[in-house]
């Protein structure tokens, strides 16, 4: 038994704990931070206020995670982020391909507590930090933990903020910002008005459920009672849960820090007023089954403070698609503001306009300017609100969690500030980041210690494009619908298989991106014509075009509902078709202020079919496109951008093979594979269903053979991107032979990279 002193203060038990990295925050973002850093060899302590991780992306708010490749539409293609997100997106829809939240709540459990570097504290806020005398470094973090009762001091030389609300930030006494820029302080002309709002809301999901007999709903006294007062209320459908839902949102004209339990009373009002609505008008007899499954017990915050940094991200750098040296990060989802009053407003849920492209995001932006060991990183970071509106997204904050983790090793090795490392050690956070996932827009990237360079590089064979085999799918031409090509000089004639239902007029264009790394057919480059009489027709798509750069031709069919066209069932990295259909959600059409005053552009969108990933149509062309080879191992990419960056073997070739060899001998430790894993699949991780577990282009088993002919390692069952083979005691070999195998009958090998070292 123990017996207390009643005479005497108590106080919580208190733990000490040390590392090289503090990270304050368990979203995608610090939870991402801390699994890249702790496999850099850094000991991080990862502090989360919930009892899961995820933040957002949790089971306790279930949003779903965006990032540059959006399934409601744009024109970035193979834009889903790298790295340590990739891998979490990846084995997610692995394991859970109905996008269960709880399920994803273990897969982000597992990948942390894999990690022995890691330190978790769940449950565990931040209250307090301790200051060096100067004023401008944190010296220690005070936590505290209500489940177990117990104080944390937590002392590191680093420390990331990525808590949403820049809590150790504010604590510090880092510069910060709250609320819109106005238009005169940046130039941004998409900077809001008072009218509009200057914060964003918070947002709360309900899930509902058909039980298969009659339930009733008897609202809580706290419901909305006039659901008139919602201005979209006749919006609603019984079919919409979870973050369909995000337009419940509340909460803009309040402070969203310090009112966040006001904000998710009102939020809770609306939402049970809305079922009450749904269940009891009567305008919804398909609701009479369908109970109130779920509603969030903690509201899904956007806005709050952003921090300041070396510099501030504008709307220009990211419509324009501005080139920085310092690029550690990228971003691709629209600029998405919403009005401050929410569901509240008489306005669209929120304004988007899209750049043509992926935009790049500097280093600059993810340390604090005056709090010398300070990163902050996810929606936090250093950038004006406008600009904010497109990097608050989830999948493009993670990749700046694992900028900051990867700045923070090389901050370690070389006893260095965060502002040190982009001043004196950018080349190696930038070739480290390459080597972790990270894609890098426009930033060339040399690896002198990849022994592939030293070596020649043959294969079993390679892919020279004729063409793709017709199957039984004939589609009618519903949308405009393009098939997207890599080419280099002079446009190969295209033949394609129609049917015409009655006597029609087909238009074809052959269209261009206005840059060679984008994906947005903004260039008519040729338009053909063509008279059509009821049956089915081989069209020869002749063109005189010719393209000096690589990139990729858009052979497009304009929407013709009088005829249908040919696909194929194969599939080949690098090639996609799409179409020119406008999801009225993300369509900068149509908006009150015309686009050029704004500083963006109107433009159509042109957008791969969900299902099945890389759908094709059926093609022959004059000459075979040959971008295909082995060299392609060695550019630098490891994603399609203005060709496929990929290395293909034929169709026939089931087991295909590389041989690297040397001139002598080489001691080889590791192994690097990048394989193609479909990055134009945002691969969304909750609500969607994915009928394809492992992406159709992933090769599944490799085999590596040292000289002798002896198997010195292999990978069975593979559905990730990036594999690493490790040697214990080093290979010294002169040569080496991969074996490769792709399950998926009508996709062919290949291999996107292979780095040796």
């Amino acid at each position: 038994m123990i017996i207390g002193e009643p005479t005497h203060k108590r106080e919580p038990k208190t733990v000490a704990l040390a590392a090289d990295l503090v990270i304050t925050g368990g979203g995608l973002t610090g939870t991402c931070g801390a699994i890249t850093a702790a496999r850099a060899g850094l000991k991080v302590i990862l502090v989360q206020d919930r009892p899961v991780l995820g933040g957002n992306s949790s089971s306790e708010v279930r949003l779903w995670i965006l990032g540059a490749t959006s399934h409601m539409g744009n024109n970035n293609r193979w834009a889903r982020e790298g790295g340590v997100i990739d891998e979490i997106m990846l084995e997610n829809a692995y394991r859970n391909p109905d996008g269960n939240p709880l399920i994803f709540d273990t897969v982000l459990l597992e990948k942390v507590t894999q990690e022995t570097n890691i330190t978790l504290l769940l449950n565990t806020a931040v209250y307090d930090l301790d200051k060096a005398q100067n004023g401008d470094k944190i010296d220690a973090l005070h936590a505290f933990c209500s489940q177990n009762s117990t104080k944390y001091t937590l002392t590191a030389p680093l420390f990331c903020d990525a808590s949403g609300d820049g809590i150790v930030g504010f604590l510090a006494g880092a510069a910060f910002r709250m609320g819109a820029e106005s238009m005169e302080e940046f130039g941004e002309k998409f900077a809001p008005d008072k009218a509009y709002g200057e914060l964003l809301g918070h947002s709360m999901y309900f899930y509902s459920k058909d039980i298969g007999r009659p339930v009733k709903f008897v609202p809580p006294a706290f419901a909305l009672q006039d659901i008139t007062e919602i201005p979209r209320y006749k919006t609603f459908n019984p079919k919409d849960f979870g973050c369909r839902l995000w337009w419940l949102e509340y909460g803009g004209r309040l402070d969203t820090v310090h009112d966040t339990e006001k904000i998710k009373w009102e939020l809770w009002k609306v939402v049970y007023g809305a079922w009450n609505y749904i269940k009891n008008s009567g305008e919804f007899p398909e609701a009479e089954n369908m109970t109130l499954e779920w509603v969030g017990t903690i509201p899904g915050k956007r806005e709050s403070r952003r921090f300041e940094g070396d510099y501030l991200l504008k709307q220009q750098d990211i419509v324009e698609q501005k080139a920085f040296h310092d690029t550690v990060a990228f971003g691709g989802w629209s600029l998405d503001l919403h009005p401050a009053d929410g569901v509240y407003s008489d306005q669209a849920g929120c304004n988007q306009w899209h750049s043509k492209g992926v935009y790049s995001i500097p280093y600059r932006c993810f340390y604090s300017k005056n709090i010398e060991n300070l990163f902050i990183a996810g929606r936090i970071i250093s950038a004006t609100h406008v600009a904010f509106a497109s990097t608050r997204v989830m999948a493009t904050s993670a990749t700046g969690g694992q900028a900051v983790a990867i700045a923070a090793a090389v901050a370690k090795k070389y006893n260095c500030s965060p502002r040190e490392v982009g001043e004196k050690h950018l080349k190696e956070l930038q070739l480290e980041l390459w080597r972790s996932g990270q894609y890098l827009p426009q930033t060339s990237i040399s690896d002198r210690d990849n022994l592939v360079h030293k070596a020649q590089v043959t294969a079993s064979s390679t892919l020279q494009l004729k063409g793709l085999a017709g199957s039984d799918q004939w589609q009618t031409i519903g949308h405009s619908v393009a098939q997207m090509l890599p080419v280099r000089g002079k446009m190969p004639s295209v033949t394609v298989w129609v049917e015409a239902l009655q006597d029609t007029e087909l238009i074809v264009e052959l269209r261009k991106s206005s840059k060679p790394f984008n994906h947005t057919p903004d260039i008519t480059l040729e338009t053909r014509s063509y008279r059509l009489i009821p049956g089915k027709h081989e069209l020869v798509l002749d063109w005189d075009s010719r393209f000096d750069q690589e990139c990729y031709a858009f052979v497009c069919f304009l929407k013709n509902e009088d005829v249908r066209i040919q696909y194929s069932e194969q599939r080949v990295t690098g090639l996609v078709s799409v179409f020119n259909a406008t999801n009225p959600a993300v369509s900068n059409y149509g908006k009150q202020e015309p686009a050029e005053d704004l500083g963006v552009d109107t433009f159509e969108f042109w957008c791969p079919q969900r299902r099945p990933a890389g759908l094709n149509l059926a093609f022959q062309l004059s000459e075979p496109i040959r971008v295909f080879g082995t060299e392609n191992l060695l550019n630098g990419w490891h994603r399609p951008i203005a060709g496929p960056n990929a290395w293909v073997a034929d169709f026939d070739d089931r087991n295909a093979e590389l041989q690297l060899e040397w001139a002598d001998n080489q001691s080889i430790t590791k192994i690097d594979f990048v394989f193609d894993t479909d990055f134009d699949h945002p691969m969304e991780n909750v609500i969607y269903v994915h009928p394809e577990t492992v992406m159709p282009f992933c090769t599944q088993q490799v085999e590596v053979l040292d000289n002798a002919g002896n198997v010195i390692g292999s990978i069975n069952d593979n559905h990730l991107t990036k594999q690493t083979l490790t040697f214990g005691k080093p290979v010294t070999t002169r040569s080496l032979k991969i074996r490769l195998q792709n399950n998926h009958t009508h996709v062919p090998v290949s291999l996107m990279e292979v780095r040796v070292y």
